[in-house]
């Protein structure tokens, strides 16, 4: 199983949205409280290439980007593979 790890910030409703998929999906995650200014939205930041906003997704430290991204990959029938660590 690829390691999964989700920068969120509470309150935020696509980084909502993005666990609660993945929680259907059944996907071990690492959930990772990242509110404005903390060292941890600096390290996803840093991680994600640039990307302020939150959340922001890693599938085995490759930036897989935010919920968009999350539920682009969902409809195109992609995300299940990634989830077992499998890429399409």
């Amino acid at each position: 199983m690829p390691k999964i790890e989700i920068f969120t910030q509470y309150g935020c409703p696509y980084c909502v949205r993005a666990v609660v998929l993945l929680k259907e999906k059944g996907a071990n995650f690492t959930e990772i409280n990242a509110p404005h200014g903390s060292v941890e939205r600096e390290e996803s930041i840093r991680r994600s290439g640039g990307k302020r906003t939150v959340p922001q997704i890693f599938i085995d430290n490759v930036s897989l980007g935010g919920c968009d991204d999350l539920m682009q990959l969902e409809r195109e029938g992609k995300l299940d593979a990634l989830l077992r660590g499998k890429q399409n």
